[in-house]
């Protein structure tokens, strides 16, 4: 929730038990009561070969009295079978974004060489969509993207922001349910060993993105010799302390990483949008104009909250670098805003999805680690991030529901290592907002020799099939077809023309 989640969401918003850590054997590849596939509910956005199944998965491993809950799988079988090498599970970002359409939209862009070789598998991991949802009954004005993210008042005061978690970790308590108790990262790596084995599979690859790289990196962790190929694109740190807290955090060093590829981009379109005609004065006046809309914010319908201010100009632009796509997007409002409107109109994503995606993350988030609840700590914090990194306004070291949350984890955060095969090829831009280079690093150093890593000159968030660079596709795709992977970690040079 106080995490990648709205962006991810509203650019949109832990031991192992014995049976479960054990090395596979062939009784294990069997189907454990393999799922009944039928037609996935028609869509226009579903591939007709997209096939649908629920699987029941338990609630808390750690109990088998608190009964099982549904998780919605989903697949496109291979195009070749004579050549499959088995299952490709598509792990979907957040904490809380759905999966179960993956398949589909990852059939329209995946080489044909991938497409012969694997069925492709997704899921709504627990909690989330058609996998026994949850939802914690927050006010729709608590669902606003300006307070998914804990963005601070102008001038830095928090304690709107302290109030705010406490209203959501109480609601989540009130409403929240059994089952937000259970949803964690160690639960979903679970989970995606309970597919393995209805699969019938002894071993899985998967490309998991964002959150899914730190769920993908649990699984190589608990379950090393049930991975086949892995890869993970656009890297989380998976530091065992701090964990969802850091990925917020970087979100400051992540902006400040990419938002000289859209000044530059502006600048070169001063004509049109009229930002500035360097990078540098366009930086200026995105500053400028956030501080005006902080002090008159304009209406702007449709949106939540309705008015264009300071904080949701902020929260667009994080949103907007994750892909060059949206630059035209984020210079057009900027545009209309410094004109004092009308502005374009907002795309807001439905309510419900908003409530199960805030429930779901924030109870991932809170589950999987400790998180300080000292007003004061944060309040040091926002007021050194902000001097430092002005475009997030101190955002991503304020205080969230995390502080307040009505559940201690249950087991400790996974500490990614390097035990087991060298099968894990990580791929990552260079400047991405959401992930940052630096904490990517972080993945390849708990990795060691299990991994290599493919940097790529770019920016955005999400690398594979994502950019059109040509270097970086070609080596994912060779190491998923072939299982050659580079000697040593590479750099892809930056696309031109």
């Amino acid at each position: 929730m106080t995490t990648k989640i709205t962006a991810r969401l509203a650019a949109a918003a832990s031991l192992a038990a014995a049976c479960l850590t054990a090395m596979p054997t062939a009784a294990s590849a069997a189907p454990v009561d393999a799922p009944a596939w039928q037609a996935c509910p028609a869509s226009p956005t579903i591939d007709p070969r997209q096939e649908c199944a629920t699987i029941q998965v338990p609630q808390d491993y750690q109990d088998s009295s608190k009964g099982t809950i549904d998780l919605a799988v989903s697949r496109i079988r291979t195009a070749k079978p004579a050549l499959r090498r088995g299952v490709l599970l598509l792990i979907p970002g957040g904490p809380g974004s759905p999966g179960l359409s993956r398949p589909s939209s990852q059939a329209r862009r995946l080489p044909q060489d991938v497409l012969d070789r694997y069925d492709l598998i997704g899921f709504d991991p627990r909690g989330v969509g058609q996998s026994s949802p949850v939802t914690c009954g927050l006010n729709r004005e608590d669902i606003a993207a300006t307070k998914l993210k804990p963005w601070p008042a102008p001038g830095g005061d928090i304690s709107a922001n302290v109030a705010w978690s406490r209203r959501i970790a109480d609601a989540c308590a009130r409403n929240g349910g059994e089952t937000l108790r259970h949803i964690s990262t160690r639960n979903e790596a679970r989970d995606i060993d309970r597919i393995r084995s209805f699969l019938g599979e002894e071993k899985i690859s998967y490309w998991g993105v964002s959150y899914g790289t730190y769920a993908g990196a649990v699984y190589a962790t608990m379950f090393p010799q049930r991975t086949d190929r892995v890869v993970l694109d656009s890297n989380d740190d998976p530091d065992p302390v701090r964990v969802g807290r850091g990925w917020l955090a970087n979100y400051s060093v992540g902006v400040e990483d990419r938002f000289p590829d859209f000044a530059a981009w502006a600048a070169a379109r001063d004509n049109e949008y009229g930002l500035g005609a360097d990078p540098a004065t366009v930086r200026r006046t995105t500053l400028r104009l956030a501080d005006r809309l902080d002090q008159r914010p304009i209406p702007w319908p449709g949106a939540n909250p309705g008015e264009l201010n300071g904080n949701a100009l902020r929260d667009t632009l994080l949103n907007a670098l994750y892909s060059d796509t949206n630059f035209p997007m984020l210079a057009g409002l900027m545009h209309a805003a410094l004109a004092g409107g009308p502005l374009p109109q907002p795309s807001t994503p439905p309510d419900a999805v908003m409530q199960n995606t805030a429930a779901s993350a924030a109870a991932t988030l809170c589950n999987d680690a400790e998180w300080p609840s000292s007003i004061r700590w944060h309040e040091r914090q926002v007021e050194r991030d902000r001097a430092k990194y002005p475009l997030t306004a101190g955002m991503p070291v304020n205080m969230g529901p995390c502080a307040y949350w009505p559940y201690a984890p249950a087991e400790p955060p996974v500490r990614v290592g390097s035990n087991g095969p060298s099968n894990v090829l990580l791929i990552q831009n260079l400047r991405d907002p959401s992930t940052p280079y630096s904490g990517a690093l972080k993945m390849r150093q708990a990795f060691g020799d299990r991994a290599r890593m493919v940097r790529v000159d770019s920016g955005g968030h999400g690398v594979y099939l994502a950019n059109g660079n040509a270097c970086g596709d070609d080596t994912v795709t060779a190491f998923l077809t072939t299982g050659r992977r580079p000697s040593h970690d590479t750099l892809c040079p930056k696309t031109t023309g």
